[in-house]
Protein backbone atom coordinates (compact mmCIF):
# COMPACT_ATOMS: atom_id res chain seq x y z
CA UNK A 1 0.00 0.00 0.00
CA UNK A 2 2.98 2.24 0.88
CA UNK A 3 4.84 1.93 -2.55
CA UNK A 4 1.35 2.23 -3.78
CA UNK A 5 0.71 5.51 -2.27
CA UNK A 6 4.59 6.99 -3.44
CA UNK A 7 3.83 5.60 -6.97
CA UNK A 8 0.58 7.84 -7.10
CA UNK A 9 2.27 10.83 -5.11
CA UNK A 10 5.13 10.97 -7.32
CA UNK A 11 2.70 10.70 -10.46
CA UNK A 12 0.71 13.83 -9.38
CA UNK A 13 3.79 15.62 -8.47
CA UNK A 14 5.27 14.72 -11.89
CA UNK A 15 2.30 15.52 -13.95
CA UNK A 16 1.80 18.81 -11.76
CA UNK A 17 4.81 19.66 -12.83
CA UNK A 18 4.55 19.11 -16.45
CA UNK A 19 1.37 21.00 -16.35
CA UNK A 20 2.75 23.94 -14.91
CA UNK A 21 5.98 23.96 -17.40
CA UNK A 22 3.70 23.85 -20.19
CA UNK A 23 1.88 27.04 -18.99
CA UNK A 24 5.59 28.82 -18.64
CA UNK A 25 6.38 27.78 -21.91
CA UNK A 26 2.65 28.93 -23.69
CA UNK A 27 2.78 32.34 -21.92
CA UNK A 28 4.76 34.11 -23.74
CA UNK A 29 2.69 32.88 -27.31
CA UNK A 30 -0.62 33.39 -25.64
CA UNK A 31 1.21 36.93 -24.54
CA UNK A 32 2.33 37.64 -28.07
CA UNK A 33 -1.70 36.94 -29.06
CA UNK A 34 -2.81 38.93 -26.91
CA UNK A 35 -0.86 42.08 -27.89
CA UNK A 36 -1.49 41.77 -30.92
CA UNK A 37 -5.56 42.26 -30.38
CA UNK A 38 -4.59 45.21 -27.81
CA UNK A 39 -5.04 49.33 -28.77
CA UNK A 40 -2.07 51.32 -28.27
CA UNK A 41 -3.07 52.24 -24.85
CA UNK A 42 -2.89 48.82 -22.98
CA UNK A 43 0.32 47.86 -24.21
CA UNK A 44 1.92 49.52 -21.15
CA UNK A 45 -1.11 49.41 -19.02
CA UNK A 46 -0.26 48.71 -15.28
CA UNK A 47 -1.97 46.71 -14.10
CA UNK A 48 -0.84 44.69 -17.38
CA UNK A 49 -4.15 43.35 -19.26
CA UNK A 50 -4.43 39.70 -20.09
CA UNK A 51 -6.93 40.22 -21.84
CA UNK A 52 -7.72 43.29 -24.40
CA UNK A 53 -10.20 45.61 -22.40
CA UNK A 54 -11.23 46.93 -26.17
CA UNK A 55 -9.84 44.23 -28.84
CA UNK A 56 -8.76 45.71 -32.09
CA UNK A 57 -7.97 44.47 -35.46
CA UNK A 58 -6.27 47.60 -36.33
CA UNK A 59 -2.46 46.43 -35.69
CA UNK A 60 -2.96 43.67 -38.31
CA UNK A 61 -4.87 46.10 -40.77
CA UNK A 62 -2.03 48.34 -40.03
CA UNK A 63 1.31 45.51 -40.84
CA UNK A 64 -0.44 43.29 -43.49
CA UNK A 65 -2.07 45.95 -45.35
CA UNK A 66 -1.18 44.59 -49.01
CA UNK A 67 -1.91 48.38 -50.26
CA UNK A 68 1.68 49.88 -48.53
CA UNK A 69 2.20 50.78 -44.73
CA UNK A 70 1.50 54.42 -45.59
CA UNK A 71 -1.88 54.69 -44.79
CA UNK A 72 -2.05 55.47 -41.02
CA UNK A 73 -4.25 54.04 -37.86
CA UNK A 74 -4.48 55.43 -35.00
CA UNK A 75 -0.70 56.52 -33.82
CA UNK A 76 1.37 54.69 -36.68
CA UNK A 77 2.45 57.57 -38.59
CA UNK A 78 4.11 57.50 -42.26
CA UNK A 79 7.74 57.00 -40.27
CA UNK A 80 7.34 54.39 -38.61
CA UNK A 81 5.95 52.27 -42.02
CA UNK A 82 9.23 53.65 -44.23
CA UNK A 83 11.31 52.50 -41.38
CA UNK A 84 9.80 48.78 -40.91
CA UNK A 85 8.17 48.67 -44.79
CA UNK A 86 5.57 46.32 -46.09
CA UNK A 87 6.09 42.29 -44.72
CA UNK A 88 4.66 41.06 -47.66
CA UNK A 89 7.78 40.99 -50.11
CA UNK A 90 9.98 39.64 -47.08
CA UNK A 91 6.57 36.91 -46.35
CA UNK A 92 7.72 35.29 -50.43
CA UNK A 93 11.15 35.91 -50.06
CA UNK A 94 10.88 33.61 -46.81
CA UNK A 95 8.32 31.55 -48.31
CA UNK A 96 10.71 30.70 -51.50
CA UNK A 97 14.11 29.92 -49.35
CA UNK A 98 12.71 27.78 -46.88
CA UNK A 99 10.21 25.50 -48.66
CA UNK A 100 13.05 25.34 -51.53
CA UNK A 101 16.24 24.81 -49.28
CA UNK A 102 13.69 22.59 -46.82
CA UNK A 103 12.76 19.72 -49.54
CA UNK A 104 16.43 20.06 -51.12
CA UNK A 105 17.76 19.31 -47.53
CA UNK A 106 15.17 16.41 -46.93
CA UNK A 107 15.58 14.57 -50.28
CA UNK A 108 19.46 15.00 -50.11
CA UNK A 109 19.60 13.91 -46.57
CA UNK A 110 16.59 10.73 -47.45
CA UNK A 111 19.23 9.64 -50.08
CA UNK A 112 22.60 9.81 -47.73
CA UNK A 113 20.96 8.44 -44.41
CA UNK A 114 19.80 5.22 -46.77
CA UNK A 115 23.38 4.75 -47.61
CA UNK A 116 24.58 5.30 -44.14
CA UNK A 117 21.65 2.97 -42.69
CA UNK A 118 22.11 0.15 -45.87
CA UNK A 119 25.55 0.40 -46.38
CA UNK A 120 27.06 2.15 -43.92
CA UNK A 121 28.62 5.13 -46.08
CA UNK A 122 29.00 7.28 -42.95
CA UNK A 123 30.53 5.19 -39.88
CA UNK A 124 29.54 6.38 -36.93
CA UNK A 125 32.04 8.33 -35.94
CA UNK A 126 31.62 10.39 -38.77
CA UNK A 127 27.96 11.12 -37.69
CA UNK A 128 28.47 12.25 -34.62
CA UNK A 129 31.18 14.38 -36.13
CA UNK A 130 28.45 15.40 -38.78
CA UNK A 131 25.88 16.57 -35.86
CA UNK A 132 28.71 18.19 -34.16
CA UNK A 133 28.39 20.83 -37.23
CA UNK A 134 25.19 22.41 -35.85
CA UNK A 135 26.72 22.64 -32.34
CA UNK A 136 28.96 25.45 -33.82
CA UNK A 137 27.40 29.07 -33.29
CA UNK A 138 26.14 30.97 -36.56
CA UNK A 139 27.84 33.81 -35.82
CA UNK A 140 30.77 31.35 -35.88
CA UNK A 141 30.83 30.59 -39.56
CA UNK A 142 28.74 33.69 -40.40
CA UNK A 143 31.43 36.55 -41.21
CA UNK A 144 33.53 33.90 -42.91
CA UNK A 145 30.77 33.03 -45.98
CA UNK A 146 30.21 36.42 -46.12
CA UNK A 147 33.48 36.98 -46.84
CA UNK A 148 34.02 34.42 -48.88
CA UNK A 149 30.83 34.94 -50.98
CA UNK A 150 32.75 38.71 -51.48
CA UNK A 151 35.67 36.89 -52.85
CA UNK A 152 33.66 34.38 -55.23
CA UNK A 153 31.23 37.47 -56.40
CA UNK A 154 34.88 39.68 -57.43
CA UNK A 155 36.94 36.45 -58.68
CA UNK A 156 33.84 34.69 -59.97
CA UNK A 157 31.85 37.33 -61.34
CA UNK A 158 28.74 35.11 -59.50
CA UNK A 159 27.21 36.70 -56.89
CA UNK A 160 25.68 34.75 -53.75
CA UNK A 161 25.21 37.81 -51.26
CA UNK A 162 21.81 38.60 -51.11
CA UNK A 163 20.35 36.09 -53.40
CA UNK A 164 17.80 33.44 -53.35
CA UNK A 165 20.18 31.27 -53.91
CA UNK A 166 23.36 32.89 -51.76
CA UNK A 167 20.53 31.75 -48.84
CA UNK A 168 19.46 28.36 -49.53
CA UNK A 169 22.92 26.85 -50.07
CA UNK A 170 23.69 27.80 -46.46
CA UNK A 171 20.38 26.82 -45.45
CA UNK A 172 20.72 23.29 -46.79
CA UNK A 173 24.13 22.91 -45.51
CA UNK A 174 23.38 23.83 -41.78
CA UNK A 175 20.24 21.79 -41.86
CA UNK A 176 21.52 18.41 -43.73
CA UNK A 177 22.83 16.68 -40.55
CA UNK A 178 19.30 17.03 -38.79
CA UNK A 179 18.26 15.52 -41.93
CA UNK A 180 20.27 12.74 -41.97
CA UNK A 181 20.17 11.97 -38.59
CA UNK A 182 16.20 12.12 -38.27
CA UNK A 183 16.03 9.83 -41.58
CA UNK A 184 18.50 7.23 -40.55
CA UNK A 185 16.72 6.29 -37.22
CA UNK A 186 13.42 6.13 -39.19
CA UNK A 187 15.19 3.36 -42.09
CA UNK A 188 16.38 1.68 -39.30
CA UNK A 189 13.42 0.64 -38.05
CA UNK A 190 12.57 -1.06 -41.60
CA UNK A 191 13.71 -4.63 -41.64
CA UNK A 192 16.35 -5.42 -44.26
CA UNK A 193 14.22 -8.68 -45.32
CA UNK A 194 11.21 -6.48 -47.04
CA UNK A 195 13.97 -5.09 -49.44
CA UNK A 196 15.46 -8.97 -49.95
CA UNK A 197 11.93 -9.92 -50.84
CA UNK A 198 11.60 -7.34 -52.97
CA UNK A 199 15.16 -7.77 -54.94
CA UNK A 200 13.91 -11.79 -55.62
CA UNK A 201 10.75 -10.33 -56.67
CA UNK A 202 12.51 -8.43 -59.80
CA UNK A 203 12.34 -5.10 -58.30
CA UNK A 204 15.68 -2.75 -59.10
CA UNK A 205 17.44 -0.74 -55.90
CA UNK A 206 15.66 2.43 -56.96
CA UNK A 207 12.57 1.19 -57.54
CA UNK A 208 12.80 -0.77 -54.12
CA UNK A 209 13.78 2.52 -52.23
CA UNK A 210 11.19 4.20 -54.40
CA UNK A 211 7.97 2.02 -53.80
CA UNK A 212 8.95 0.18 -50.83
CA UNK A 213 11.51 1.48 -47.67
CA UNK A 214 10.28 5.34 -48.60
CA UNK A 215 6.67 4.89 -48.18
CA UNK A 216 7.12 3.06 -44.87
CA UNK A 217 9.19 6.05 -43.30
CA UNK A 218 6.63 8.60 -44.77
CA UNK A 219 5.89 9.76 -41.02
CA UNK A 220 9.36 10.40 -40.39
CA UNK A 221 10.14 12.04 -43.51
CA UNK A 222 6.71 14.92 -43.13
CA UNK A 223 8.24 14.83 -39.32
CA UNK A 224 11.16 15.89 -41.00
CA UNK A 225 10.19 18.16 -43.26
CA UNK A 226 8.56 20.09 -40.60
CA UNK A 227 11.61 20.20 -38.58
CA UNK A 228 13.62 21.60 -40.82
CA UNK A 229 11.21 23.96 -42.50
CA UNK A 230 10.80 25.12 -38.44
CA UNK A 231 14.71 25.74 -38.21
CA UNK A 232 15.41 27.75 -41.97
CA UNK A 233 11.53 29.95 -41.41
CA UNK A 234 12.70 31.31 -38.51
CA UNK A 235 16.57 31.28 -38.74
CA UNK A 236 17.76 35.30 -38.22
CA UNK A 237 21.73 35.53 -38.15
CA UNK A 238 22.66 34.32 -41.09
CA UNK A 239 20.02 36.00 -42.96
CA UNK A 240 20.79 39.18 -41.18
CA UNK A 241 24.46 39.01 -42.63
CA UNK A 242 24.32 37.43 -45.84
CA UNK A 243 20.72 38.92 -47.20
CA UNK A 244 19.83 41.98 -45.64
CA UNK A 245 18.55 44.13 -48.66
CA UNK A 246 16.67 42.75 -51.26
CA UNK A 247 16.42 38.96 -49.93
CA UNK A 248 15.13 39.73 -46.59
CA UNK A 249 13.74 37.58 -44.68
CA UNK A 250 10.19 37.32 -42.28
CA UNK A 251 12.96 37.39 -39.08
CA UNK A 252 14.96 40.80 -39.92
CA UNK A 253 11.33 42.32 -41.06
CA UNK A 254 10.26 41.59 -37.56
CA UNK A 255 13.52 42.76 -35.88
CA UNK A 256 12.85 46.44 -37.45
CA UNK A 257 10.41 46.99 -34.91
CA UNK A 258 12.93 47.07 -32.44
CA UNK A 259 14.22 50.21 -34.02
CA UNK A 260 11.12 52.10 -35.41
CA UNK A 261 9.54 54.85 -32.81
CA UNK A 262 12.06 53.67 -30.24
CA UNK A 263 10.65 50.59 -30.21
CA UNK A 264 6.76 51.85 -28.95
CA UNK A 265 4.75 49.50 -31.08
CA UNK A 266 4.76 46.70 -29.49
CA UNK A 267 1.20 45.78 -30.79
CA UNK A 268 2.31 46.02 -34.85
CA UNK A 269 5.16 43.61 -33.91
CA UNK A 270 3.20 41.22 -32.13
CA UNK A 271 0.49 41.45 -34.95
CA UNK A 272 3.77 40.47 -37.50
CA UNK A 273 4.89 38.01 -34.74
CA UNK A 274 1.47 35.88 -35.52
CA UNK A 275 1.49 35.85 -38.96
CA UNK A 276 4.83 34.72 -38.83
CA UNK A 277 3.75 31.76 -36.99
CA UNK A 278 0.63 30.80 -38.00
CA UNK A 279 1.44 29.38 -41.30
CA UNK A 280 3.72 27.15 -39.31
CA UNK A 281 0.76 25.71 -37.07
CA UNK A 282 -1.41 25.78 -40.27
CA UNK A 283 0.97 22.96 -42.03
CA UNK A 284 1.56 20.90 -38.09
CA UNK A 285 -2.46 20.77 -37.91
CA UNK A 286 -2.49 19.17 -41.81
CA UNK A 287 -0.13 16.55 -40.99
CA UNK A 288 -0.48 16.27 -37.12
CA UNK A 289 -1.15 12.44 -37.93
CA UNK A 290 1.78 12.15 -39.07
CA UNK A 291 3.93 14.15 -37.10
CA UNK A 292 2.99 12.30 -33.82
CA UNK A 293 4.27 8.92 -35.46
CA UNK A 294 7.41 10.90 -36.93
CA UNK A 295 8.54 12.44 -33.73
CA UNK A 296 7.87 8.97 -31.84
CA UNK A 297 10.13 7.65 -34.59
CA UNK A 298 7.34 5.22 -35.84
CA UNK A 299 6.09 3.82 -32.21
Amino acid sequence: MTMRKNKGLFGVIRYTTLIVWGLICAFPIYWMVSTSFKPSEEWFAWPAHFVPAEPTLDNFRIVWNPFGQKESFGRFTQLESSQVGSPWSSFLNTLVIAATSTVLSVAIGLLIAYGASRYRVISETRMFSLLMLRMVPPIAIALPILVYYQWWEKSVGIAFLDTYHGLMILYIVTTLPYSIWMLKSFIDEVPVEIEQAAAVMGASRLRTMAEVVFPLVRSGIVATLLFVLILTWSEYLLALTLAYGDVSTLPIAMSRYEGASEGRIYGRQAALSVGVTLPLVFVGMLIHKHLVRGFSFGM
